[in-house]
């Protein structure tokens, strides 16, 4: 299907890694790298296996100290399938003659092809074509298939298919000085005449790990075992212009699986009992079809080439199977090794999108984060607050996982790392509770374990909040906030920063919207959760004030960033970009040449111009108004303007907010932002990093962008409300969505003009809210509506 393949032609080594983790597969259990099964990890090859939730923790000594650090563990590589003519050297493309390679990323499938043609000498070649799939039905399941196709000559062909568990930890540069020896105790195995298997531990969780795979081939498959890999071997006799098949298919499970009692046991029955690549194949493609259909993106040209190129990553990493798992959001996919495979804060970007198509995946990670409570509330006690502080990293048990040092592979030295103090994250949380309860209608979760979270993130902001007799108001001193660049102020003995807008905005939002829920709980549960927290009116009138007094620092007619930000320097922007071109990372910059980004009003990414990615323009005027703040259009254009020019863009994330919050405030420069948003990874425009795993939160963000961003819907009230901000880059879109019960309502906006469409159903009719009145839409029934002059024309 035309807009449905992303392609590669010809062999680059350069670009290998980048293609392998945009050529990813998986299935929300598990997830392999587009590595080519005949080449092993190097300097230019990646094979990688994750399966989600799987950590491992190791000691390490760097810079003269003992640094732990946990990680998402690569398993045992099941890809390798070698070959070579009988007496010759095993074929790669860094050892043969390439004469053609293509390599198709089937979206609609799931399905992995490449063709390579491999030049023999004397007018001979070996064509080989390869199909690969993570199983999308069966998340145990992956399948490799590989034809030899002889050209110009007649001979033997040698096949080695393996488990390698010989894998260690090592996809990331910067990170090469830890200890990434995860697997232990590896033993390999025979099960049946076309069947090995391998099984392992992981060296500090103790998970354990069975994997087994099968042989289909129409020859004596010959089986030895070469610590630590299970090795099986044929002989193929060719002949000129006959294809010859070779079959893959391994099962993968671990002992974190449920209804399981051994998984070596359970990969070996799984793989024993699996179809043909071809039986495989279509129920793979049944399921693929299936999630489609609930994620329809309809956006024409080669924006909606990448936005179903992000659909498919957010869907191989968080599908219908992560709902039976006991996992997070990982910040880079289960794509590659970077940040470890840690849980951060970009669900705030995934969850919204999740929300409206497989609200049963959000309402599983956000049980992630309940499962994690008990572990949050130990970390607000030790640093001598009350309530839950959700750690910036997560992983496996909800610990804080943030490295105390971080290496500057500019200068080579490891610096002390602040980004714990960004306790915003719990803002986040709370954030995506309330959206995930308003989109699915979800009550029962929204009065149990939703108010449980949101009333103890509240309790540690109104416990982290000083009042200041000073300026009649209350501080939460010593933060972070979403721009990394700025931990402390110059020269200062501590890190941590007063006053940063984002952080006490999101607070105050969260103290208000929990005394809601507090307020709405039926008497009952109430009352239970009341005895249960040791929660006192006393307490209750305490976030009441706190959640209209919290101090939001304005310097300049803009709000300010934190307390002071408007006292620091002023970068010489157009100097650092003549000297060094790309300065994304100029915070890497500045310490090499041995200053500090802390002096300079810089930031890597949106901060203040967050709380415009959170909340409507009128929803963020709400909250200032309950601040006894007055935060009218005028102000918030001159804050966009302030921050715009002082913003390095060095997250992926930094994009998409800019085009998001410009879409309404300055329309003609949104585009810009959001083709950086959708080249983010395909463009690798952070230098090398996606060759290190995709960013997940991005990609969640720029479909949310078509979804929420230009149709400015919003799920509350019981209602749909609908304020599109045309851009003319993109004037013409359509998406199907699922609403409070309602499966796969339609909405297409063309130039000007809204349709939606309402299944058939039992359900109660929806109520739509645009800015200039209200529809009420049947089941069954499609509104085709006019929008209001001021939303129809371009700024």
């Amino acid at each position: 299907m035309a807009g449905w393949t992303w392609q590669y032609e010809g062999y680059d080594p350069a670009g290998e890694r980048l293609r392998e983790s945009l050529c990813t597969l998986g299935n929300g259990y598990f997830a392999t790298r587009g590595a080519l099964p005949e080449c092993t990890a190097d300097g230019v090859h990646y094979p990688g296996t994750y399966v989600a939730g799987c950590y491992d923790r190791l000691t390490s000594q760097v810079a003269g100290r003992q640094v732990e650090n946990e990680d998402m563990v690569n398993l045992p590589n099941w890809l390798p399938l070698r070959f070579r003519l009988a007496g010759r050297p095993w074929l790669t493309p860094d050892t043969g003659t390439v004469l053609d390679h293509h390599q198709v990323l089937h979206l609609s499938s799931g399905v992995l092809e490449r063709r390579t043609r491999y030049g023999l000498g004397d007018g001979r070649a070996l064509s080989v074509r390869q199909q690969r799939l993570a199983h999308m039905a069966d998340p145990h399941l992956a399948a490799l298939r590989t034809e030899f196709t002889a050209e110009g000559f007649a001979g033997q062909l040698e096949v080695e298919a393996a488990l390698d568990g010989g894998v260690t930890n090592a996809g990331v540069a910067r990170y090469r000085d830890l200890d990434g020896r995860h697997l232990v105790h590896t033993h390999t195995g025979t099960a049946a005449p076309d069947t090995v298997w391998l099984r392992c531990r992981t060296h500090t969780s103790d998970i354990r790990v069975g994997l087994a795979a099968r042989l289909t081939v129409g020859a004596r498959i010959s089986t030895l075992h070469v610590h630590p890999r299970a090795v099986q071997r044929v002989r193929l006799d060719l002949t000129p212009g006959r294809t010859v098949t070779v079959d893959k298919t391994i099962a993968l499970h671990t002992s974190r699986d449920p209804a399981i009692s051994d998984p070596l046991r359970a990969a070996v029955d799984r793989v024993g009992a699996a179809p043909g690549f071809d039986e495989l194949l279509a129920t793979h493609l049944t399921a693929w079809g299936q999630l489609w259909r609930r994620a329809r993106l309809d956006v024409s040209g080669k924006a909606g080439e990448v936005l179903r190129l992000h659909l498919f990553h957010v869907l191989q990493t968080l599908s219908p199977h992560t709902a039976d798992l006991d996992v997070g959001v990982p910040a880079r996919g289960l794509h590659g090794e970077a940040y470890r495979g840690h849980v951060f804060w970009d669900e705030l970007f995934v969850l919204p999108y999740l929300n409206l198509h497989f609200p049963e995946v959000s309402r599983a990670l956000l049980h992630y984060r309940h499962r994690r409570l008990d572990r949050a509330r130990a970390a607000a006690r030790a640093i001598g607050r009350r309530g839950a502080l959700y750690p910036w990293q997560s992983g496996s048990d909800g610990r804080e996982e943030t490295q105390e040092l971080h290496l500057n592979p500019r200068s080579g030295r490891w610096l002390p790392d602040h980004s714990r103090l960004q306790r915003h994250v719990g803002s986040a949380v709370a954030y995506n509770v309330w959206q995930y309860c308003e989109a699915s209608g979800d009550a029962e979760f929204l009065h149990t374990k939703g108010a449980e979270m949101l009333l103890q993130i509240a309790r540690f902001w109104a416990d982290s909040a000083i009042y200041d007799e000073r300026i009649g108001r209350h501080r939460i001193r010593g933060v972070v906030g979403p721009d990394e660049y700025h931990d402390a102020y110059p020269g200062a003995p501590e890190p941590g920063l007063d006053d940063n807008a984002y952080t006490n905005v999101t607070a105050a939002w969260v103290l208000t919207r929990t005394l809601e829920v507090l307020d709405a709980l039926p008497e009952p549960r109430r009352r239970e959760l009341v005895e249960r927290t040791g929660l006192e009116s006393a307490e209750l009138e305490q976030w009441e004030d706190v959640s209209r007094t919290l101090h939001v620092p304005f310097h300049d007619e803009v709000i300010s960033q934190f307390d002071g930000y408007g006292d620091l320097v002023g970068l010489d922007w157009d100097g650092y970009r003549r000297r060094y071109g790309d300065i994304r990372r100029l915070d890497r910059i500045l310490e090499a040449e041995g200053d500090t980004v802390n002096r300079y009003q810089a930031s890597k990414q949106a901060d203040v111009l967050m709380l415009g990615y959170l909340f409507s323009p009128s929803e963020l005027q709400r909250v200032f108004g309950r601040l006894g703040l007055r935060l009218d259009e005028d102000t918030w254009r001159r804050t966009v303007d302030y921050y715009l020019s002082r913003t390095s863009h060095g997250s992926t994330l930094s994009g998409l907010v800019h085009g998001w919050v410009l879409a309404r405030a300055r329309r003609a420069e949104a585009w810009e932002f959001c083709q950086e948003a959708l080249r983010g990874d395909i463009a690798d425009v952070q230098g090398g990093t996606t060759g290190e795993g995709i960013h997940l939160g991005a990609m969640g963000g720029t479909l949310d962008l078509v979804q929420r961003g230009l149709t400015g819907l919003e799920t509350r009230e019981g209602a749909l409300w609908l304020d599109p901000v045309p851009l003319p880059e993109l004037s013409s879109y359509g998406f199907s969505i699922r609403y409070q019960g309602h499966w796969g309502v339609r909405l297409r906006l063309e130039r000007g003009r809204l349709a939606i469409e309402v299944p058939s159903s039992d359900r109660s009719p929806i109520e739509l809210r645009l800015p200039d009145r209200a529809v009420r839409i049947e089941p069954g029934e499609t509104s085709r509506l006019v929008l209001a002059e001021s939303d129809a024309k371009p700024a």
